[in-house]
């Protein structure tokens, strides 16, 4: 439940930084193009340097090579060098046998204009020390060997390369995005669940209705004891899953599709029933069903079974796993209900330390000093998403085998689209907790206003302080450029606003007991500070 944004090239370049202080890996194209008409084409990844050599930033400008291949000779020597020479080529040659830097001296010395290292792995290029190197001048990348035999099934054997890094946009469009999702979720949940107590209102006046909706609201009321139990199953559920993850991943899975499929039906339904058209019922064992829901019910059970079967399919299955998301979070923000102030502090609180916790704490405790917060964000097994939090610019390979938990809003960067996409897949993902946990507050809010008649006062306050809390939290990371635990700076922003709105009017007592519906026996309705429970109030023990 943190936010992160990261550099492109960040899993890369952090540990080839750390092995090499004088290098820094950055993604650019190698675009190949073969022989024929029209001419075939292919975009590929590599790995280079740009303190050691600048490449131009579009494909126009880019000069085109020859490419050689030499990956059956080591090039460890001048001899290696083939008779027909290897002059204005840009050679590739296989990992091993010497060092890269030394082959890249014999194929400069061969008058070549580039030295392709095919590597296994792109994203972790080998070390080198580049100083004793320093009259290596020309152009050193690391290519998959596996894009290389594509290059050649593909483009045949008469292969010309340009190579080429485009510039990256100045402006974050997902940071917009995210934003406009997450403040359009929580306003809406907390409006929605103010909706609904003005409608439990209005049936207090019939003291045997009262009563119904005592007990149907009963399993919906998070007491504090409930909270501190619910922080304690989450941190349970935490180890659980960075210990087993590759079994549970897909029970959160499974749970993710049932709880989103009812979550987008129950949001669904209540706008479906406000239509007063198309109204049509059959009768099926004495119960009388509405045609328009069972087609809405089958529209949203085929959403989530298409998202579970293609979760993995990155080009679209994001679209549907937010609107899944964004329903999901809306239904718990309108039915899950916080009696009081104080267990908006408790639960917000040990929220906040939750996350602090297995973000920064983590990291000492574990194995390969990761944050389980990380390992479990990005999926843990040789994952090349990271983040140090819920909100990150992830760097994922397109066909990354890997199960991710389904517990985040995902909006993909303008590379996603771009011919970038070939090297990374950077998407900014937001977790639900840095949605639904400060969205819980907000309801509470708007179900305070309609209880004491105070014109939204507390509803917009919160909601623009859980607004100036995510654009606080994207000023940290702009200027950190390091991950931040977001309800690091939501749970404080909206504490305090809701805290201080209460204090000027005088209401803190009451807003820290809250209102409700278990009844007092006195009919009397009190205003003051004195007097908190008021007619229609819950006695909070």
């Amino acid at each position: 439940m943190g936010l992160q944004r990261r550099l492109p090239s960040a899993a890369a370049a952090l540990i080839w930084g750390f092995l090499l202080p004088l290098t820094a890996a950055q993604e650019a194209i190698l675009h190949a193009s073969g022989e024929g008409t029209p001419s075939p084409s292919k975009d590929y990844c590599m790995l280079y340097n740009p303190h050691w050599t600048v490449l131009p930033s579009t494909l126009e400008n880019a000069t085109s090579i020859s490419l050689m291949n030499l990956t059956s000779t080591p090039l460890c020597n001048i001899s290696d060098i083939p008779p027909d020479g290897i002059k204005n080529k840009a050679v590739v040659v296989q990992w091993g046998a010497c060092h890269f830097l030394e082959k890249a001296r014999i194929a400069q010395t061969g008058g070549a204009e580039a030295l392709l290292v095919a590597n296994n792995s792109v994203s972790f290029p080998p070390s080198g020390n580049r100083s004793e190197f320093h009259d290596v001048k020309i152009l050193i990348a690391f290519i998959n060997h596996k894009d290389f035999k594509d290059m050649k099934q593909t483009l045949g054997d008469n292969i010309t390369v340009n190579m080429y890094s485009p510039s990256w946009p100045n402006f974050d469009y997902t940071m917009v995005v995210i934003f406009v999702i997450a403040v359009f979720t929580v306003a809406l949940g907390g409006y929605w669940s103010g909706l609904i107590e003005l409608e439990h209102m209005k049936a207090m006046a019939n003291t045997e209705d009262r009563e119904m909706r005592k007990k149907k609201e009963e399993y919906l009321t998070f007491s504090p004891l409930t909270v501190v139990l619910f922080v304690v199953i989450c941190c349970v559920m935490m180890v659980l899953l960075y210990f087993f993850y590759k079994w549970l991943v897909y029970v959160m899975i499974a749970i993710f599709c049932i709880a989103s499929a009812m979550s987008m039906y129950n949001c669904l339904a209540a706008l479906i029933r406000k239509i007063p058209y198309g109204q049509c019922a059959i009768v099926c064992c004495g119960k009388s069903f509405d045609v328009r829901l069972i087609f809405l019910s089958g529209l949203c059970i085929a959403i989530a079974v298409v998202w579970a079967v293609f979760r993995n399919e990155d080009r679209w299955a994001w679209i549907l796993q937010d609107i899944l998301g964004i329903a999901f979070c809306l239904n718990l923000i309108k039915t899950l209900k916080l009696p009081n102030f104080k267990s908006c502090v408790i639960l917000l609180g040990l929220l906040l330390l939750y996350d602090v916790f297995f973000v920064f704490i983590t990291p000492f405790i574990t194995k390969n000093g990761e944050s389980i917060m990380v390992e479990l964000a990005a999926g843990p097994f040789g994952n090349n998403e990271k983040n140090d939090g819920n909100f990150v610019e992830a760097t994922a390979q397109p066909s990354a085998p890997h199960e991710k938990l389904p517990v985040v809003i995902r909006v993909p960067k303008l590379a996603y689209f771009s011919v970038m996409s070939v090297c990374l897949m950077p998407v900014s993902i937001l977790g639900f907790g840095d949605i639904i946990v400060p969205g819980l507050l907000i309801a509470y809010c708007r179900r305070f206003d309609e209880q004491t008649g105070s014109s939204s006062v507390y509803y917009v306050s919160s909601t623009i302080a859980y607004a100036v809390g995510m654009i606080l939290t994207f000023v940290v990371l702009v200027l950190m450029k390091k991950g931040q635990p977001a309800l690091l700076y939501l749970v404080p922003c909206t504490l305090i606003t809701a805290s201080v709105v209460a204090w000027r009017r005088k209401e803190m007592k009451k807003f820290w007991k809250g209102s409700g519906y278990q009844m007092m026996d006195q009919p009397d309705y009190a205003t003051n500070e004195e007097s908190p429970v008021t007619a229609g109030e819950q006695v909070v023990q």
